[in-house]
């Protein structure tokens, strides 16, 4: 049995004054260009400290490792998403099938404009995935998909919803993957997730008549 420990992802502390503030802004804004240069396999904590012209001991009094600063980066693109599926998801004003054309649509141009980062951050989750806080991220953007499934599939099981959204939200995640990462026309963008919305609709369409 492996004893190796999570590494601790949370910051150190949290900035409170403007000048920490823009501190951790720099850190964050250098994370970003050595991850999206070098990938992860080469991300240093000595490196973005370079990167951001601080010592590395001011670094280290907000992030005590690199694994905390790739988590960081990670956390805020999954709020970025998470506050994405809640603002299109819970929008009643649309219609529940046109609200996961919107979401497809949005999900997709996002993959294709930062995959390179993306992709380096894909490579880094092993250092935080099974963190607490990853998965409590995680779980609130599942959290939001299943209130979205009750309403599209109200009179289905919920072990039926649950798989439904499952299905769903893994191949967008795969799919959208794989699409962008090689350089796309806004064109092409649009028409795959068309077809990615429509696909899903049809799934969605013989789940509800199932169920009546």
């Amino acid at each position: 049995m492996s004893n190796r420990r999570t590494p601790q992802v949370c910051s150190r502390k949290h900035p409170q004054q403007a000048r920490s503030t823009e501190l951790v802004a720099a850190i964050l804004q250098a994370a970003t260009q050595v991850l999206a240069v070098e990938g992860a396999q080469r991300f240093t904590t000595a490196r973005v400290a370079e990167k951001a012209g601080v010592s590395i001991g001011s670094l280290y009094q907000y992030f005590p490792n690199k694994a905390a600063i790739l988590f960081r980066l990670q956390s805020d693109e999954w709020q970025q998403t998470t506050q994405m599926l809640r603002g299109i998801l819970e929008d009643v004003r649309m219609a529940p099938l046109e609200r996961l054309r919107v979401l497809v649509r949005a999900f997709i141009q996002s993959e294709c404009e930062e995959a390179r980062m993306r992709v380096a951050l894909n490579d880094a989750a092993p250092l935080y995935r099974d963190a607490p806080e990853a998965q409590a991220v995680r779980a609130e953007g599942e959290r939001i998909f299943q209130v979205f499934m009750a309403q599209v599939l109200p009179q289905a099981p919920q072990a039926t919803r649950a798989l439904a959204g499952e299905l769903i939200t893994c191949t967008l995640g795969s799919v959208g993957k794989d699409f962008s990462e090689n350089p796309r026309t806004v064109t092409e963008i649009q028409a795959y997730a068309d077809a990615m919305a429509d696909m899903f609709s049809a799934y969605i369409g013989l789940l509800a008549r199932r169920c009546d």
